[in-house]
C-alpha cells in the first residue's frame, strides 16, 4: 500500500506511449481509487547475475544498502569489519566513483532475505566483493539491523 498522492487513475494505454503521461486517463491527481489499489508492473529486463551488487533504500543509484545477488536470491552484508575499502570496492562493482562513507547499522533501512557476507575484509584494490576475505558465504552473527551501506562519490 502506498502513502503518497494518488496522481493517476483510469489510464487506458494502447500499449504504443513512450510515457504513461501520453496515455488517456482522468486529470492528475482526480482518482477513483483508494491505497491498496496501486498498480504494479514487473518488468520482464535483465535477471541479475551471481555476485551482483545493488546499493538499496538510499536517495539515488549510488547510495544505499549493500546487496548482493547469491543463489538465485538478493540478500545483505553484515557490517562487522565493514570499512571505507570494503565500501570503495563496492562503489566501484556500481560504478559509482570513490566511496566517501562506509556506514553500517543498517543507516538506509534493514534489508530482507539472506545475510550473504560477514566480516569482509577488504584491501580495497578487489574487482567485487566476492574477492574480499570474509566468513563463508551465508555464515554470519549478525542480525539485518547490522546491514552495511556505501555512500559514493
Amino acid at each position: 500500500r502506498g502513502s503518497e498522492p494518488t496522481w493517476l487513475s483510469g489510464v487506458t494505454c494502447a500499449g504504443h506511449e513512450a510515457s504513461l503521461r501520453d496515455c488517456p486517463a482522468l486529470t492528475w491527481g482526480n482518482h477513483t481509487c483508494g491505497h491498496g489499489q496501486e498498480a504494479a508492473v514487473i518488468c520482464a529486463g535483465e535477471q541479475p547475475e551471481e555476485g551482483q551488487v545493488r546499493l538499496a533504500g538510499g536517495p539515488h543509484r549510488c547510495a544505499g544498502r549493500v546487496e548482493l545477488f547469491h543463489a538465485g536470491r538478493w540478500g545483505t552484508v553484515c557490517d562487522d569489519s565493514w570499512d571505507l575499502a570494503a565500501a570503495g570496492v563496492t562503489c566501484r562493482q556500481v560504478r559509482c566513483g570513490p566511496a566517501l562513507w562506509a556506514p553500517g547499522g543498517a543507516r538506509f533501512g534493514e534489508g530482507t532475505g539472506p545475510i550473504w557476507l560477514d566480516g569482509l575484509r577488504c584491501a580495497g584494490s578487489e574487482e567485487h566483493l566476492g574477492q574480499c576475505p570474509a566468513r563463508p558465504w551465508g555464515e554470519h552473527t549478525c542480525n539485518h539491523v547490522e546491514d552495511a551501506s556505501a555512500i559514493c562519490a
